[in-house]
């Protein structure tokens, strides 16, 4: 599973069952967000039991972007066998609060921020 454009790439390693997101996503509502929603839905449908999203190389995530991850989260934790953890950089000044909220989401969801 990858999804790469000039401006970001997703791609998703079975071995470490971690997708990992680079880049910045400035896309332009849910329409352009599809096929990202689409690979996160693959990846929850195929239910490894711990997920884990690497953001670390994540420089922008505009608010369509945010509600992406808000929903996939809410499609995780929905699956109680799952784990998630998600990984962040403190360098990155949108997420720090913006990835906290996500564990407000799913109180279990595991956050590393480095």
């Amino acid at each position: 599973m990858e999804i790469k454009t000039e401006d970001y790439s997703i791609w998703y390693d079975s071995v470490t069952e971690t997708a990992i997101f680079q880049g910045s996503l400035r896309l332009s509502g849910m329409e352009e967000y599809a096929p990202i929603v689409k690979l996160l839905n693959e990846l929850v449908d195929s239910e490894p039991p711990k997920i884990t999203l690497n953001l670390r190389e994540l420089e922008f995530l505009n608010s369509s972007g945010i509600n992406v991850l808000s929903k996939f989260v809410i499609n995780v934790r929905q699956k109680e066998s799952m784990q998630m953890i998600v990984q962040g950089s403190k360098n990155i000044p949108w997420q720090s609060k913006s990835l906290k909220n996500l564990q407000r989401l799913m109180p279990s969801l595991q956050l590393e921020l480095a």
